[in-house]
């Protein structure tokens, strides 16, 4: 026999907020402009970092595209949320292959790897024009 300590009252959520998906997409738009800013300066990087940036227009513009159909043609018996807050959001659960994690939680493992590549990215940029300011100077 099961029994619960503590009961939950909280929605479940099996889709992320439209909020943490702009999160992402700026995360992946800060990585691509750094990229451009702090690492073009000769021309044998042009060709890399535009490959780069068209790899990270098709990973934004897939999913997005393929989120618009699906919302359209949605299946009649699939329930209709309406849309709720980002607070609302993060303080229900949120729905993972069987499992269920706070909403906050969520968001902090969705985004912490596009944080950390982005800033990461951002910190060994400016390194990287540091010492080389410091080398030809």
């Amino acid at each position: 026999m099961k029994q619960d300590l503590v009961v939950s009252n909280h929605p479940v959520f099996d889709e992320l907020h439209p909020k943490i998906y702009a999160a992402a997409v700026g995360l992946v738009a800060w990585f691509a402009l750094m990229a451009w800013v702090l690492f073009d300066r000769s021309s044998d990087v042009t060709l890399s970092l535009g490959f780069v940036t068209l790899l990270f227009v098709v990973a934004i513009l897939l999913p997005w595209t393929l989120s618009l159909a699906w919302r359209r043609y949605r299946m009649p018996y699939e329930p209709h949320l309406g849309p709720t807050s980002l607070h609302d959001w993060q303080a229900g659960e949120f729905a993972v292959w069987g499992a269920k994690l706070h909403g906050s939680h969520a968001a902090i493992d969705v985004l912490l790897p596009l944080m950390a590549v982005s800033f990461g990215l951002t910190a060994i940029g400016i390194v990287f024009v540091i010492v080389r300011a410091s080398v030809l100077s």
